[in-house]
């Protein structure tokens, strides 16, 4: 879990950035477009938002029907690189205080053995069994709740990413239309 965590920090750090003179440029509609490869070219390797507007900009010459499939096409395959590793976290969230559950009740079991074989000769060892369930609850539940928050995050940023690309592809295309029309 941390490492998916570490790793989709790194990934959300190193390729979603957008610079906010690209992000001004598209906003323009009457950008040049000799600019707007020159942005381009400023985006690090790997990229997002170079991969997809890279797309849009290789393609511009053809009918924008098929540039509005194939800029659509390359947005799927980014969200699912985006998704990578979100179904390990949403596992854990699950997982996790089962686990938790599972630590308690083989506790509580051992406490039980305790009082059952001896009746109560030793209290310490009876609070042993019990804490020993309550640290497996906790650790579980914590466990969960890192998962979840980092679940909900990336989740989130996702969306965000996904729809900022949506709105600056349907830009981008817009202005290849006005210059087609042309």
């Amino acid at each position: 879990m941390t490492v998916i965590i570490f790793d989709k920090t790194i990934i959300y750090f190193r390729y979603t950035k957008l610079p906010s003179t690209l992000l001004n440029l598209v906003e323009t509609f009457g950008f040049d477009w000799k600019t707007f490869q020159n942005e381009l070219s400023g985006l690090p390797g790997g990229n997002f938002y170079l991969r997809f507007f890279s797309v849009i900009y290789e393609n511009r010459a053809r009918p924008a029907w098929w540039l509005e499939s194939r800029a659509g096409d390359e947005a799927r395959l980014i969200e699912k690189d985006l998704n990578k590793g979100n179904w390990v976290l949403e596992t854990v969230v699950t997982a996790a205080p089962l686990i938790g559950l599972l630590g308690t009740i083989i506790g509580m079991m051992n406490s039980f053995k305790i009082i059952g074989a001896n009746g109560l000769v030793k209290p310490e060892q009876v609070t042993g069994g019990v804490a020993e369930a309550l640290i497996a609850s906790a650790f579980g539940l914590l466990i969960a709740l890192i998962a979840l928050f980092a679940f909900n995050y990336f989740s989130k940023r996702n969306a965000e990413i996904m729809d900022e690309m949506e709105r600056l592809g349907t830009r981008i295309i817009d202005h290849i239309r006005l210059d087609q029309e042309k």
